[in-house]
């Protein structure tokens, strides 16, 4: 959990480990929704409002899913957030999806990690990092 500003935002998730397996379009398929990380599906609690990309995000829990590609991928908030992985994810449900671009890493990440970093007092990004690779979401506070 991490304060930006007077924000506090709580990311509960699993944390899977490499352990020498192929990852990306191996573990975690290429275009698929995943729950991005292990077991229950990862969930964001804002305490305050967010703004996403130009979109009103009310403060509440958010499932977080991704679908994984080689050249984006797409961060998903989703209304729903209590289910084990992604099995009950359904797109309508959907409170914003945001594509980014992957960011190649030098040095391997054993174990799937989030980070809440400030960027400022009212902006900040939230970071996952796993094997070589790292997508971030960046937020506002309202």
């Amino acid at each position: 959990m991490e304060m930006i500003g007077d924000n506090h935002v709580h990311i509960e998730y699993g944390s899977p480990s490499v352990r020498g397996r192929n990852i990306w379009n191996g573990l975690v398929a290429y275009n698929q929704v995943w729950s991005t990380g292990a077991h229950n599906a990862t969930w964001i609690d804002f305490s305050k409002d967010v703004i996403i990309e130009g979109k009103l995000i009310p403060k509440g829990k958010y499932g977080f899913f991704t679908i994984p590609n080689k050249d984006k991928w797409v961060l998903i908030l989703s209304k729903t957030w209590n289910m084990h992985l992604a099995d009950d994810y359904k797109q309508e449900n959907d409170a914003i999806r945001v594509e980014v671009v992957p960011i190649k890493n030098k040095n391997l990440t054993e174990a799937l990690t989030y980070e809440v970093i400030a960027k400022n007092k009212n902006k900040g990004l939230i970071k996952v990092t796993w094997e070589y690779l790292s997508v971030s979401l960046e937020f506002e506070n309202k």
